[in-house]
């Protein structure tokens, strides 16, 4: 046995100091360095078969490298594969992070029900029982998913040996702890290393295992920041209370993009896929309402029309107000700046409020004139009419500039009935047979003049 011995971490970044500190040199968070009792052997939780050869890595050259289209497993869920980049690869570690009650295990468990691998599902935080409730609410009689309840990581890697399970998930990492480490679960040292054994089993026997992690109050994946940097990918599941639409976020991913964006509609069995998110993110008001424009925008791959509500009303107090909800809030008195100063509309003593509907946050620049249209409408007390969409973006000398892969903004507004589109006169559309009609203009006081003239 070696000795027992301590050590002093950062609870906030995971840092190691020999002695105590009030701030800590590495983030500068001050009173996050705590002592724990650590406890090392040289033996670890995980030991690959006997039968296993280890083959010892050579360098090779560049054009020696095999370049075979990486296999994937389909967990049959079109959104979680979209984010992901195409599936689950062999051997990769997924970690999922996401606010308390926003549905990270009911999306896994969900996932796991319905996959036809044999999945070993293992929970730190609910019984047996718990989770069979939850099942039947979801997908009842799945035989090929198998439930542990378990935190310690010898017991786990014993019964990933007597099962052997194509796909593990871990419900949650900061529940899990090891002998080898003399520290509560969920500190520093246990998360690390009960990820780092996890990566080790996952490597070595090319299992795919997806991690549920805790977040902190300020949004960010609870434990040390390595503990991001040691996973493959990192996936955030965004939702408001309010609203029952839930948002698959890629915050890393080495084997795809991380701008892909994944929804799905919160309900009493489980979630649903939203393959049409335009669907949820425009009203269906027949009504001609002022303040309300369409705005076609690429998340990823996938198109989106999001629609843009604007309130402009005479300021009450001295100070006018900008309030932004799904944007940012800068580039809204940017844009009302540009408003004042390039076209002449007096917008400087009135309070502006902006909402992106739907509860998503777009930074897509694509969608300033939107923004620009619904506060112009709002301010004239106009409706823009129907069918109506905008898709450019706006420069601070108030001209249209032309956005990327407007041929397929295009294409999305007229599958979904738009009838119109403004976009940047600089634009070069290739679009052939195109029903919807094109208006290109280079000037904010074009797109007035057309709409409310």
């Amino acid at each position: 046995m070696a000795k027992t011995k301590t050590a002093f971490f950062c609870q906030n970044c995971g840092t190691q100091y020999a002695k105590w500190v009030g701030q800590c040199s590495a983030c500068k968070e001050w009173n996050t360095v705590v002592e724990e009792v650590v406890q090392k052997e040289e033996k670890t939780s995980w030991k690959a078969s006997t039968t296993t050869v280890k083959k010892i890595a050579k360098p090779l050259r560049v054009n020696e490298i095999s370049t075979d289209k990486e296999l994937r497993l389909d967990t049959f869920d079109l959104e979680f594969n979209r984010v992901l980049g195409g599936g689950l690869v062999p051997g990769a570690l997924v970690l999922l992070g996401g606010e308390p009650g926003v549905g990270k295990s009911t999306l896994l468990l969900q996932i796991a029900l319905k996959l036809p691998y044999k999945t070993l599902y293992v929970s730190g935080e609910e019984s047996q029982k718990q989770i069979k409730m939850r099942a039947d609410r979801i997908h009842p009689n799945s035989e090929t998913c198998f439930i542990l309840t378990e935190t310690k990581t010898q017991n786990i890697f014993k019964q990933i040996e007597t099962t052997e399970p194509d796909i593990v998930v871990i419900d949650s990492i900061q529940t899990l702890h090891s002998d080898y480490i003399e520290s509560a679960a969920g500190s520093i040292s246990q998360v690390r290393e009960c990820t780092a054994e996890l990566i080790k089993f996952a490597k070595e026997t090319n299992t795919p295992v997806i991690l549920i992690g805790h977040i902190t109050k300020d949004g960010s994946i609870a434990g040390p920041k390595i503990l991001e940097h040691m996973v493959d990918t990192v996936l955030q599941f965004e939702g408001d209370r309010n609203y029952v639409y839930r948002i698959l976020r890629a915050l890393k991913n080495r084997f795809g993009s991380t701008a892909e964006l994944g929804i799905y509609e919160m309900l009493g069995g489980g979630l649903r896929q939203v393959n049409n998110p335009s669907e949820i993110l425009i009203s269906k008001n027949d009504e001609g309402l002022s303040g309300t424009a369409i705005a076609s925008t690429i998340e990823g791959m996938r198109p989106l029309m999001i629609e843009i509500q604007a309130l402009v009303s005479t300021a009450v107090y001295g100070t006018p107000q900008r309030s932004t909800t799904g944007y940012n809030a800068k580039r809204l008195n940017m844009l009302l700046a540009v408003l004042e100063k390039r076209a002449g509309f007096k917008l400087g003593a009135k309070d502006v409020f902006l909402n992106i509907t739907g509860g998503i946050s777009v930074d897509d620049p694509a969608i300033d004139l939107a923004v620009v249209a619904a506060i112009l409408s709002s301010n004239e007390d106009i409706p823009i009419e129907k069918g109506v969409c905008f898709a450019a973006e706006v420069g601070l000398a108030g001209e249209i500039r032309p956005v990327q892969r407007v041929d397929q903004r295009i294409s999305e507004a007229e599958k979904l009935g738009f009838t119109s589109i403004y976009v940047s006169k600089n634009n070069k559309i290739t679009l052939k047979n195109s029903k919807i009609e094109v208006h290109l203009i280079s000037r904010i006081e074009d797109m007035f003049n057309s709409l409310f003239g």
